[in-house]
């Protein structure tokens, strides 16, 4: 029973594999015209061996509707020929074929057993080769659809062997029978080359599948399922194409997570990474589906939006602001943030890297100034761009230590009318030979965005603690150092090793130290500034009170003194302000750090932070930026002396 119903669904062409049906119809179209041609020659010639012996409606009317038929299927697999369907047509065309060739094949040979009534010994023979030929044919042309060369076989022997076999004529008996067995062994030669065609195809469509399932996985984020950043390029240069074409807007964007280290280091990666799937799930949603999401690697994440710059420009806002709540992770909850920077393709020649470094560069100006937000490419970014590239291919060929220099700016203590040097900051200045005096907000950005940073630092430190050893050794030295050099180890042991092989007191050094520094990460931050103060240096936390943690990283960090904002000090002529920098002071003051007020620029903001209390000072107001020669000669004679005597000694 269960043999009768899979035979009875195999003839019926049912739950057929759709590659496989496919390739059946692909086949049958260029061999099934053949079977039509070779048919309609047969019959036109059988009908004229028969035209005067058979009537006229036996040797015209018949064979040209037969002839007329097949013709019309021979068009029409003619006009299919390498077609390749959808499965579903395919599956339907070969049970039309299936049926169609049942009926064709009875109306044959139909008609060449009612020609056997008529003509003598040759024509009969005649007909006997008309009948194995259409037999013959029908397996060999049918090859790629068995059910109907199977059903053609069951249509026509039966006939013909009764035929014959009543003729009782020995010869046309053993021609009968010998068609028969012809056809049943090509029938089964042709179902065992059907069951090798099905394999070779289930075998191609499982190599094809598993190939998908490879390029999907090899463009697919493991973590997140997101798309990975291969599958993020190939799609950007195919919106850059048929942007080209269709004038389609689109937009790039590159999401950058904000505090997600400290989130990582302080609750583990195991954390680190459920926070990075439900960022993942969250950027979906936020962006919408005019929007492909790509996580790029480790916490950056790239956007392709559909549509012009504002409307992209609203999508990435929409982003940033629903990366910015909390994620529960079950037993924590979390609250980092997200910086977008956006570029529209524009021009000739606007590549996906190009464009990519566009929003790349918009994230990392708009990070450097406000975090949380979303930026789109303007022209004022590519006139910093093109500015960072003039400036980026001179560093790259900078002698570093002939062109840079550091200048001093005196850190005074003046609670009398005479201000006292305490210490001295070193700034860097580079005088290009292209370029000219190139100002250092403008070249530390860019030796940092291209790894330069540490042959700078540790030529600047260098020169700084040379132009130390010249001073005083009441005097100390403030240096600054960035996020890069605190979590570069291969920077931190170059300042250790100057420390080592100057001749200047550890004691006299104080590394500045921005909160920004600090938050890159938070864990490499710290065991850096332990491992420098080993030697016995000091530490101050520069731009006090412009970051939301300042007061979290005063507690947890070894620092000696803080560097309150020039933007507090502007502000020391309302009550308001006034009030704010009393209660810095104070707190540093119970803390016991040493309290640097800096920017003053004028005797009133002076007199006024004297007024409330603040006894150490740095600004213009003293004195600007200078060449440490000119620094040694703005001394007191007795500063002087005291160090010619101390070096003498």
């Amino acid at each position: 029973m269960r043999r009768t119903t899979a035979f009875r669904n195999w003839m019926a062409i049912k739950d057929v594999q759709p590659e496989l049906a496919v390739a059946q119809f692909m086949g049958l179209s260029r061999q099934v015209p053949l079977l039509y041609a070779l048919l309609s020659v047969n019959a036109v010639a059988v009908a004229y061996t028969h035209a005067d012996m058979a009537p006229a409606w036996l040797t015209t009317i018949v064979p040209a509707i037969l002839v007329v038929l097949s013709t019309l299927r021979f068009v029409f697999w003619i006009r299919h020929k390498g077609e390749a369907p959808s499965p579903a047509r395919a599956v339907a065309l070969l049970r039309r074929t299936s049926v169609i060739a049942a009926i064709l094949a009875g109306a044959y040979i139909a008609w060449a057993l009612s020609l056997g009534l008529y003509g003598a010994r040759a024509e009969h023979a005649h007909l006997a080769i008309f009948i194995s030929i259409t037999a013959v044919g029908c397996v060999f042309c049918l090859s790629y659809l068995p059910q109907a060369a199977v059903l053609v076989v069951a249509i026509i022997s039966p006939p013909y062997l009764a035929y014959y076999v009543g003729s009782s004529d020995p010869v046309f008996i053993a021609i009968a029978l010998n068609i028969f067995l012809v056809t049943a062994v090509m029938l089964r030669v042709l179902l065992n080359a059907f069951a090798g065609l099905a394999a070779l195809v289930r075998s191609q469509a499982e190599t094809e599948r598993l190939g998908r399932e490879n390029a999907r996985l090899a463009h697919t984020d493991a973590l997140t399922g997101l798309p990975n950043r291969r599958l993020f390029f190939a799609e950007l240069d195919s919106h850059i194409d048929s942007a080209a074409e269709q004038n389609r807007a689109f937009a790039v964007g590159v999401v950058d997570l904000d505090r997600f280290k400290p989130v990582n280091d302080t609750f583990g990666h195991l954390v680190g990474d459920r926070l990075l799937e439900a960022v993942a799930g969250r950027l979906r949603a936020a962006a919408g589906p005019d929007a492909l999401v790509a996580r790029l690697g480790g916490d950056e994440f790239g956007l392709i939006v559909t549509g012009t710059g504002s409307q992209a420009l609203a999508i990435a806002q929409r982003v940033c602001s629903a990366l910015s709540e909390p994620f529960d992770l079950g037993e924590v909850t979390v609250t980092i943030g997200a910086t977008c920077g956006l570029a529209t393709p524009t021009g000739e020649g606007c590549t996906a890297h190009l464009l990519f470094d566009r929003a790349d560069y918009a994230l990392y100006s708009l990070k450097a100034s406000r975090r949380g937000a979303a930026a789109l490419y303007s022209a004022e970014h590519e006139l910093r761009l093109r500015s960072g590239h003039a400036v980026e291919a001179a560093l790259q060929t900078a002698d570093l230590a002939a062109e840079m220099e550091v200048h001093l700016q005196p850190i005074v203590q003046a609670a009398a009318d005479a201000p006292t040097v305490i210490s001295v900051e070193a700034l860097a200045r580079w005088t290009s030979p292209t370029l000219g005096r190139v100002r250092p907000d403008v070249f530390i950005p860019v030796a940092e965005r291209t790894g330069m940073i540490h042959r700078l630092t540790t030529t600047l430190f260098g020169k700084s603690l040379a132009a130390l050893e010249t001073l005083p050794d009441t005097i100390r030295l403030s240096f600054n150092l960035s996020a890069h050099d605190l979590t570069n180890p291969k920077t931190v042991l170059g300042l250790l090793s100057a420390i080592r092989r100057s001749s200047v007191a550890p004691s006299r050094i104080i590394f500045e130290l921005t909160e920004t520094a600090v938050m890159r990460d938070f864990a490499i931050a710290e065991a850096s500034i332990r491992l420098l103060r080993a030697p016995g240096v000091s530490f101050a936390l520069d731009d006090f009170g412009t970051g939301h943690s300042s007061l979290n990283y005063l507690h947890r960090l070894p620092i000696d003194a803080i560097k309150i904002d020039r933007s507090f000090v502007t502000g020391v002529a309302d009550e308001a302000g006034r009030t704010l920098l009393a209660a810095i002071l104070a707190l540093s003051r119970s803390m016991k750090l040493a309290c640097v007020a800096e920017g003053v620029e004028d005797a009133s903001q002076l007199a006024a932070l004297r007024d409330l209390g603040f006894d150490t000072f740095q600004g213009y107001h003293f004195a600007m930026p200078m060449p440490p020669a000119q620094f040694l000669a703005s001394l007191p004679a007795s500063a002087d002396k005291d160090r010619r005597t101390t070096g003498a000694a």
